[in-house]
């Protein structure tokens, strides 16, 4: 232990240096040749506009380093990204956390379209993307919900990919095929794509991929695989689209089949429920309610596991200047029929069903002297069902309709204006519920205003002020059950004293509304280019799920409402020292309290580290550290999660510009450091991996 921790303490003082030198640089050689941030558009921005011309904080990931940075889960890929974690939950789910809020707060799209699955109900359900068919990932950080609703009030993941063609191929076929292996859980994984045109107009695509993975390696546990956290999944997709000169219009049929582990998962617990807000697992005496000892004998029970299946139909459609004074209308529609089973020794316990469609209509308006805008209409219906030994929602009907607009004001070449605004209904309606829990109805209004000034060439400002309504999602109402996945009873808002978190925890109602202020410092052109921003947002009426009681590592919840405050740091500064070398450093920090004292659970840790970058002849290499601090700051019935230190290096070599092989070695957590992350529901249960080299191939025709 103590050369590891020599080791590791080796590393920091070899890595501050890096930093030291690159912070010289940056003082001494800003006045080289200019280098411009390349130009492409945030799809999930709406308006064709200029990215260094939106208030939204975002990052992109696409290309090859998309595919180097990928894992089996939409979160894991994500959590290098400043102000993105992971809610991780062993090797088949993880969702993205932004700014220390994930679902339903965060809307993970299919280009700009719901995914319809059940991940925003608990973190053990998959996100329904594949990171292996993902052709670029746009994240907005900060409130998005005048785009797409109350599930983005925390920010928006919107995930591309190719499966219906927007434009003609070049060549008559193209595609590429892709294979990865992994030591830390022994993954396989291989994944194509190909893009053909059939005729002058229309463009066939299909891709498909497949994966297979262990238990993970990890330090921290008596075993050295973490049981429960093996993964496989299969995916697949056919799409057509005719393509003209102002637009296209196609349909894709997508199919979806996963069966993972759900690793922390104890039947021990199944027969605690609450009193109140106490929680009582133990038994009850005929003679008066003495209890007894709870009984710890429990014969090993191998791990549940989750099967997946995701049946969906996405039409997708573009016309560019179908009339006068219109640029561009876009239209996203999709229908989707999920389910998965949780199964317990290989029979099923619990089906989870979300059927579901949704249409999205967006209208670009022509310049009107200085404004440049687009008006919109979004139409969602889902009917969620959780059937069987862990029913602990009814099945709900759940309608939402938002219209939104969204206008850029170009003032001259220094100052840039934003304005928005979006109105929402929703209902909830209980189906069959012999609980009699009440239907919800209710509407919510968010406005949102920004201004962009370039102070001087080449630097910006950006103030960013939004005031958001947040509804509450059908969980957070109706919940009253066990779950065992979260080793979880949970109760919702709507009021159950004598059953289900105490009358003293039961109040009226209230609209969540989030009032949030952003400053974006940001500089894009020339050897060094930064961008540092800070961030405050007060929530009157935050709903989160408050730990009433615990047992063990079994805790009862009761979905609370309290006003709290959420304040953060981000920052990425990048020296471009010549065509060879980059030097990049970041870091970032969320500090998540409510107002009358205490702190909100799972906030994830400060980190801070850089990246040293090196480019030559067609090999490329990235050595990668940070440092995520002890996370101190908890809730009530949190423990503690110590830090660590990770460090990761990528080496990449391409055959050939533009088509061709590119292979690529990556090595994670080189220091094989324990670790666990405080943002996941299984902190202090389930470690994250080991040390581990995955070694991949892509081709490009």
């Amino acid at each position: 232990m103590k050369s590891h921790n020599t080791l590791a303490w080796s590393i920091r003082l070899a890595l501050a240096s890096s930093l030291a030198g690159a912070a010289f640089g940056v003082q001494a050689q800003d006045g080289g040749e200019d280098r411009v941030i390349e130009t492409v558009r945030v799809s999930a921005s709406a308006v064709n506009e200029d990215p260094q011309n939106l208030a939204a904080s975002y990052s992109i990931l696409d290309g090859q380093s998309l595919f180097e940075r990928s894992q089996p889960t939409l979160g894991d890929t994500l959590n290098s990204l400043p102000g993105v974690n992971s809610d991780t939950f062993g090797g088949g789910a993880s969702r993205p956390v932004i700014r220390g809020q994930t679902a339903p707060r965060v809307a993970v799209l299919s280009d700009s379209s719901l995914l319809l699955d059940a991940s925003d109900i608990s973190p053990d359900h998959a996100v329904t993307a594949e990171p292996l068919l993902i052709e670029r990932i746009e994240v907005l950080r900060g409130p998005a919900t005048l785009l797409y609703g109350s599930g983005a009030i925390g920010g928006v993941v919107n995930v591309l990919d190719k499966k219906i063609p927007d434009a003609l191929p070049e060549d008559r076929i193209e595609g590429s095929f892709g294979l990865r292996g992994s030591s830390a859980a022994e993954e396989k994984a291989g994944a194509f794509e190909i893009t053909a045109r059939a005729t002058d107009h229309l463009v066939l695509h299909a891709e498909a991929m497949m994966r297979d993975a262990d238990d993970y390696r990890a330090r921290g546990l008596d075993e050295s695989r973490v049981e429960g956290t093996f993964s496989e999944s299969e995916n697949a997709s056919l799409g057509l689209s005719w393509v003209g000169e102002r637009g296209f219009l196609g349909l894709a049929y997508s199919y979806r089949d996963d069966g993972y582990g759900i690793p922390g998962h104890s039947h021990e617990y199944e027969g605690c429920h609450p009193h109140g807000s106490a929680l009582h697992c133990g038994s009850h005496e005929d003679d008066g309610g003495e209890e007894h000892e709870h009984d710890h004998e429990h014969e090993h029970e191998p791990a549940p596991e989750i099967s997946l299946l995701s049946k969906r139909f996405d039409l997708r459609g573009e016309l560019a200047e179908p009339f006068a004074g219109v640029e561009r209308i876009r239209l996203r529609a999709s229908h989707t029929d999920y389910r998965h089973y949780e199964l317990e020794e290989r029979e099923i316990a619990t089906t989870f069903l979300n059927d579901g469609y949704e249409a999205r209509v967006e209208v670009q308006h022509a310049e009107i002297g200085p404004l440049r805008g687009v008006i919109g209409m979004q139409f969602a219906e889902n009917e969620f069902s959780a059937l069987g030994a862990e029913a602990f929602m009814p099945t709900v009907e759940s309608r939402t309709l938002g219209l939104f607009a969204v206008e850029h004001i170009e003032l001259n070449d220094r100052w840039h204006f934003e304005l928005g605004g979006r109105h929402e209904w929703q209902k909830h309606t209980p189906i069959n519920d012999t609980r009699g829990r009440p239907e919800f109805d209710d509407s919510a209004t968010s406005v949102s205003a920004a201004a962009i000034w370039e102070f001087v060439p080449d630097y910006s400002l950006t103030l960013a002020v939004t005031r958001s309504e947040r509804m509450p999602h059908a969980q957070e109402l109706y919940a009253r059950g066990i779950h065992l996945a979260t080793n979880t009873y949970e109760c919702g808002l709507v009021p159950h004293p004598l059953t289900c978190g105490g009358i003293e925890n039961n109040a009226s109602l209230e609209t969540e509304t989030a009032n949030n202020v952003e400053l974006t410092l940001k500089k894009n052109v020339g050897d060094v280019t930064f961008a540092v921003g800070a961030f405050r947002n007060d929530i009157d009426d935050y709903i989160y799920a408050r730990t009433l009681d615990q047992f063990e590592d079994f805790r009862l919840i009761k979905y609370t409402q309290d006003d709290a405050e959420f304040t953060g740091v981000e920052a990425e500064a990048t020296y471009r020292v010549n065509e060879m070398f980059a030097a990049t450093v970041f870091g970032d920090y969320v500090r998540a309290e409510l107002n009358d004292g205490g702190n909100l659970p799972r906030i994830p840790a400060a980190r801070y580290g850089t990246r040293l970058n090196a480019t030559a002849e067609g090999i490329s290499g990235e050595l990668e550290y940070y440092r995520v601090n002890e996370q101190d700051d908890i809730a009530d019935f949190e423990s503690v999660t110590p830090g660590y230190d990770m460090l990761n290096l990528t080496l990449s070599y391409s055959m050939g510009e533009g088509a061709g092989p590119v292979m690529y070695l990556r090595g994670t957590n080189l220091l094989d450091e324990i670790v666990w992350n405080h943002a996941s529901y299984l902190a202090n249960v389930v470690p994250l991996p080991g040390r581990g080299v995955t070694a991949g191939l892509r081709v490009s025709f």
